[in-house]
């Protein structure tokens, strides 16, 4: 009677989705010392590993990721003729290049990159009408801002004064616009589910039913 084998003492599997299985026959074939009957396995393996999925088999897409997982499960150490181009080992164990990520600490982050972005923006506009529209947007956008950070009111003040600054003395809001919008507007919120500040509309009414 064979010795029962334990798969944490047996070889670790290359891609353990397609189980052990797929991964010996993929190893006879590499075995196989006539070039044709190992590539009627290697063409025999791909279909087996294409019923794991049968809605994708026929994909030329699919087919090709098939047969780079077929030479990868190999080692990249079988030869077989296939309909794609071999995948090189160094191109795939390559690590991928470092993201740039953007370093900014902005004095003012309760405003976010956004904000310094659309300022920024601005800035590049043409003067006209359009542009002061831009500019008391941003600035209510920002009091906002400010106000989700800090509960309490602020002054148009302040929020004109980051502005200033933000935008190197390159911005400012028309008079004519000012003064911003009043916070208790800013703080009004509703989602589209309904979700939001609950409204007491419904205690008034009942409150205002008659008793008999």
């Amino acid at each position: 009677m064979e010795t029962l084998q334990y798969n944490t003492k047996r070889k670790q599997l290359i891609i353990p989705e397609y189980g052990r299985h797929i991964h010996l026959m993929i190893e006879q074939t590499k075995a196989e010392p006539n070039a044709e009957e190992r590539n009627k396995k290697a063409k025999a393996i791909i279909g087996v590993m294409g019923n794991l999925n049968p809605h994708l088999r026929d994909v030329p897409d699919f087919q090709h990721k098939l047969w780079d997982q077929f030479f990868i499960m190999a080692d990249f150490d079988i030869e077989v003729e296939s309909p794609f181009e071999k995948p090189e080992r160094e191109v795939l164990e390559a690590k991928p290049e470092k993201l740039a990520y953007p370093q900014n600490f902005p004095k003012y982050r309760f405003y976010g990159n956004n904000i310094k972005r659309m300022i920024d923006v601005a800035v590049r506009w043409e003067e006209g009408e359009l542009k002061e529209v831009l500019v008391f947007t941003i600035a209510n956008h920002m009091k906002k801002s400010f106000l989700s950070w800090n509960k309490d009111t602020v002054e148009d003040a302040v929020i004109l004064a980051h502005l200033d600054e933000l935008s190197e003395g390159k911005l400012k809001v028309a008079a004519q616009q000012l003064p911003l919008s009043e916070t208790a507007d800013l703080l009004k919120f509703k989602t589209k589910n309904g979700n939001g500040p609950k409204s007491n509309s419904g205690k008034q009414r009942r409150k205002q039913r008659k008793r008999y």
